[in-house]
């Protein structure tokens, strides 16, 4: 876990100490891809290139394209007594209702009276703001087993679980993060990607003196599209799915291929575990 305010605090510790980089805000008014122009309310900047992580238009969802939403709420708990491990972390524990859909929630402790608690939905739609909370005391006193606690700080987020096809880049602009691709369509996982493609856009820019770089191989973006039309169709359960996941294979294995980082022997071994009743008609479904 890494806190979003430490982690800008530190890049821009960073970035301040950089006498090539000057800092600057603004509200943006105009940008002209093909010259490269970004457009103020007084002042034009040129750019060989523009690196953006805001789509210029909105996304227009095809047809066998998907469009879901990681939605979440967390609270930061603290306890009375002593009652967790923080050298432990919950991931995906899925022992909560699934009336909504794909819900799990995700328990990590910083001391042995101290955690976030986030309750995390794969669907649609969002909830009203009392089912999230509901979701969150629900879990708290029939799986934790705590009844007096103190909630210190609450955080909410939505994350896009498309197949989508963003575009790398658009004339001078170049799309970075989530606009650039980098969320994955079939977990949300955003941050790993992120710290990948910079740090390959750094690279090739020294290298060639251009950003582009290698698209991901196209068979992840596959796997992706048949989990979200699986999830999507409510076929299979996110519980089941997931849970047979990592039952049946070493959890580094999953977690490789969950980064895209996994061989393809890994991805048919992964496969293999899955119920296959419900994913072969949905990959057939997907190749057609």
């Amino acid at each position: 876990m890494i806190r979003g305010l430490d982690f800008y605090n530190l890049c821009f510790s960073i970035i301040h100490k950089a006498k090539n980089v000057t800092v600057m805000y603004g509200e943006v008014s105009g940008i002209d891809t093909e010259n490269g122009i970004v457009s103020s309310a007084d002042e034009q900047y040129k750019a060989d290139y523009i690196f953006s992580s805001v789509l210029l238009q909105p996304p227009m969802l095809q047809k066998g394209q998907y469009y879901l939403l990681q939605h979440f709420r967390g609270w930061w708990i603290e306890t009375e007594d002593d009652v967790f491990n923080p050298a432990e972390a919950d991931i995906m524990n899925f022992k909560t209702s699934q009336q909504h859909g794909c819900t799990f929630v995700y328990v990590l402790p910083v001391t042995k009276r101290r955690a976030l608690v986030e309750y995390t939905l794969f669907t649609e739609e969002e909830l009203q703001p009392d089912e999230y909370d509901q979701g969150l005391k629900t879990f708290i006193s029939e799986e934790l087993k705590i009844t007096s606690y103190s909630i210190h700080e609450v955080e909410n987020g939505i994350i896009p679980m498309t197949n989508i096809r963003f575009p790398a880049q658009q004339g001078k602009v170049v799309f970075m993060g989530t606009a650039g691709g980098q969320t994955k369509a079939s977990t949300g996982y955003t941050f790993q990607f992120i710290q990948k493609q910079t740090a390959a856009i750094v690279a090739a820019l020294i290298k060639n003196g251009s950003p582009e770089i290698p698209a991901t191989p196209k068979r992840f973006g596959f796997y992706d599209s048949v989990l979200l039309r699986v999830l999507h169709e409510r076929k299979l359960s996110g519980a089941e799915l997931f849970y047979k996941m990592f039952l049946k294979n070493k959890a580094s294995k999953v977690l490789r291929f969950l980064d895209n980082e996994s061989s393809f022997t890994e991805e048919l071994q992964i496969m293999n575990s899955t119920n296959k009743m419900v994913f072969v008609p949905a990959a057939i479904k997907e190749l057609l």
